[in-house]
């Protein structure tokens, strides 16, 4: 192989190599399935419903972003990506835990979203920042319904998480598609 083509090749592998979209997709699709799920307002489907897909889209597919993330020099992004997809794989693997147990998994992976919320505020967009906030909202909130063993704290963490998920997806379509859905101008928060 040439020297020149041994650039190009090089080339090839580092531009576009950023997984932001991908990303924020994963996120938003995990975090609308748990959410939902933890709502009850789909009949028969519950947050454990999501199992599979929190494990691979949520977690796989984030890890994986978030090392493409890194290779692209986004080292927050690549945090939060690569640390939001070990959060999706352990959910997926937990077994059945005390009250306590689960309080504090979910206050601990709520530390990880404040400090997500902290570094999207400094260099990320409305929609990242609300994404991050709502997760470490949300998570709090399941906290506290473990702790206090409260279903209806749950659900309402549910729709936060829901509403997270919204703003990842939203932010996703937002870069994937420039801005406009056809000739339809999308609204940019």
């Amino acid at each position: 192989m040439s020297n020149e083509a041994a650039v190009a090749n090089n080339r090839s592998l580092t531009l576009g190599a950023a997984a932001g979209p991908l990303g924020y997709l994963a996120l938003g699709l995990t975090l609308l399935a748990y959410g939902l799920g933890s709502t009850g307002v789909i009949h028969n489907v519950a947050a454990s419903d999501a199992k599979n897909l929190s494990f691979w889209v949520g977690g796989v597919t984030l890890f994986i972003a978030g090392l493409l993330e890194y290779r692209s020099d986004n080292a927050a992004t690549g945090t939060a990506f690569a640390g939001l997809g070990a959060l999706w794989v352990t959910a997926s693997q937990v077994t059945p835990m005390s009250a306590n147990a689960s309080g504090l998994f979910f206050v601990l992976w709520a530390l990880l979203a404040l400090s997500l919320t902290g570094a999207a505020w400094r260099s990320g967009g409305t929609l990242v920042r609300g994404t991050y906030g709502l997760l470490t909202v949300a998570l709090i909130l399941w906290a506290i319904a473990a702790f206090g063993g409260s279903s209806g704290l749950d659900k309402v963490g549910g729709w936060v998480a829901a509403v997270a998920g919204l703003c990842s997806w939203y932010a996703a379509t937002l870069s994937l598609t420039g801005g406009s859905f056809g000739p339809v101008s999308l609204p940019s928060l």
